[in-house]
This record gives C-alpha cells, sequence and structure tokens, in this order.
C-alpha cells in the first residue's frame, strides 16, 4: 500500500548541506495525506535514531541531535516528504531510512547512505 522510496544521500564535507527525498510511492493521496511519516538513520555500531517526523497536519518533531540544523517537510500534490539537512557533521553519517507510519504498521524504504566527510 504504501512503499517510502528515499533518494539524495550522497558525500559531502563538514558544514555542507544535503536534501534528501523521499516519494510514497503505490500510495494514493488520500491515503499519503493520513501518513505520518518519519526520518530514522543508523551507523554501523550504533543505534538507530529517530531523526525528525511530521505528521499529517505538518506538525514537526527532531532529534535533540539535529535540532536546529535539519528541516523535515511534506508535499501532499506529489505524495513526497523532505529532510533538508545543514551544518552537517561528521557524527551525521548514517544510512537515512524514510518511514510511513499507517493503520498501525511501519512501511521502511530502502535507505540512503549521507557521509560527512572532508
Amino acid at each position: 500500500q504504501v512503499q517510502p522510496v528515499e533518494s539524495g544521500g550522497g558525500l559531502v564535507q563538514p558544514g555542507g548541506s544535503l536534501k534528501l527525498s523521499c516519494k510514497a510511492s503505490r500510495a494514493i493521496t488520500s491515503t499519503f495525506n493520513r501518513l505520518v511519516m518519519h526520518w530514522y538513520r543508523q551507523a554501523p555500531g550504533k543505534q538507530r535514531e529517530l531523526v525528525a517526523s511530521i505528521t499529517s497536519v505538518g506538525e514537526t518533531t527532531y532529534a535533540d541531535s539535529v535540532k536546529g540544523r535539519f528541516t523535515i517537510s511534506r508535499d501532499s500534490a506529489k505524495k513526497m516528504v523532505y529532510l533538508q539537512m545543514t551544518s552537517l557533521k561528521p557524527e551525521d553519517t548514517a544510512g537515512y531510512y524514510c518511514v510511513a507510519h499507517f493503520q498501525n504498521n511501519d512501511y521502511w524504504g530502502q535507505g540512503t547512505q549521507v557521509t560527512v566527510s572532508s
């Protein structure tokens, strides 16, 4: 019913910016508008971390580690969710995953790698 597909990862220098995109493929617009969307990340040897969330009405929450640097947003017409990342640090290096929460189920994307290094 919902299949998140991420894109936009890559290699960026410390202090740089990157924008991740997530398309809720297969979801019709009415379903997308009911989704709560999350971005998680996981680095090797570290626990998975919930980075940011956005509700169906646009309310956002962020992990303390990214507050003030990352911005989550959604575009209902395009069925897209974005994660704008600025002032990136080496510790932001991780696989980033888009997750759609719908009817008590979580639907995970395949992930996109972000590497922050000089």
